[in-house]
């Protein structure tokens, strides 16, 4: 079974993302447990903490249909002490929230190098940022998600999700999200039949179709290899509609929470149902 969403507002609190997930028809969403540009934020309540689960069962929300996102300014390979220890304490901090939220997994982009380091330490590092904080917590599933290769940002290739699986002690509790847009800039031919069937092979050779747990939904601005991370809507991009279609009728990406982040929030409604018309 397909499970289809988008990323919705969590404004107001937390109880509020299933509910507006609920209102755009979605069967999977994901969401902000906190303010995703500033480092600190105030604790979960109890009072929003029972109202999310309880809106979640609610309208029949399992955590395995909900991907949580993680600040975007955490940079779990980052090349100096104090930026690495202060991301280490913040993807902690979001790890605990989902465990209070009874989510299973979180989602996060794994980091850059920002030029100061080689791409293995930062690799290295990356994974050893996620060991110390599944030492610490316990259910949440660290779920990288690739990149498109902007910057010094790692995560781009299937390789190098796999050197951080790799090093990652306990595999039960590292998973992937692929975006759709960041493969296609990265240089993955996802818009072509056999670029689509070579890209999700060639992904389950090197890393494993176990792992992925998530994908994010998008077409792109910019074009192939691009290396340039822009979302555009549904068929409105480089990637075209076609795409979407042959992954909706994929029984690979059953059972995970499929993710819109397209720019028009104002459409995800439309979005969504023109998702589940290709199904």
């Amino acid at each position: 079974m397909k499970y289809i969403g988008a990323h919705v507002s969590a404004s107001g609190g937390v109880e509020n993302a299933p509910v507006n997930a609920h209102d755009i028809g979605a069967t999977a969403f994901a969401l902000f447990t906190k303010n995703q540009r500033q480092w600190k934020s105030s604790p979960l309540t109890k009072t929003s903490i029972k109202l999310f689960r309880d809106n979640c069962e609610k309208f029949d929300f399992k955590p395995f249909q909900i991907l949580p996102h993680d600040s975007y300014l955490i940079n779990l390979g980052h090349p100096e002490q104090e930026g690495l220890d202060k991301s280490r304490e913040a993807f902690l901090d979001e790890m605990q929230r989902c465990e209070q939220l009874g989510l299973d997994r979180l989602n996060f982009h794994p980091g850059g190098s920002l030029g100061k380091i080689t791409d293995e330490e930062c690799l290295l590092r990356i994974a050893e940022s996620v060991n110390i904080t599944l030492d610490k917590t316990k259910g949440v599933i660290a779920v990288i998600e690739n990149t498109a290769g902007q910057g010094s940002n790692l995560g781009f290739k299937f390789e190098q999700l796999r050197f951080i699986i790799d090093h990652v002690e306990d595999k039960s509790r590292v998973g992937i999200c692929i975006d759709t847009c960041h493969s296609f800039a990265a240089g993955y031919d996802i818009s072509t039949k056999n670029g689509f069937a070579s890209a999700f092979s060639h992904f389950d050779e090197v890393v494993g179709l176990q792992f992925l747990k998530g994908m994010h939904i998008n077409d792109s601005k910019k074009g192939l290899g691009s290396r340039v991370d822009r979302h555009e809507s549904l068929g409105k991009g480089a990637l075209g509609i076609e795409v979407f279609k042959w992954l909706i009728h994929d029984a690979r990406f059953d059972n995970i929470p499929l993710i819109l982040e397209t720019p028009d929030e104002s459409i995800w409604k439309e979005e969504i149902q023109l998702l589940y018309s290709f199904y």
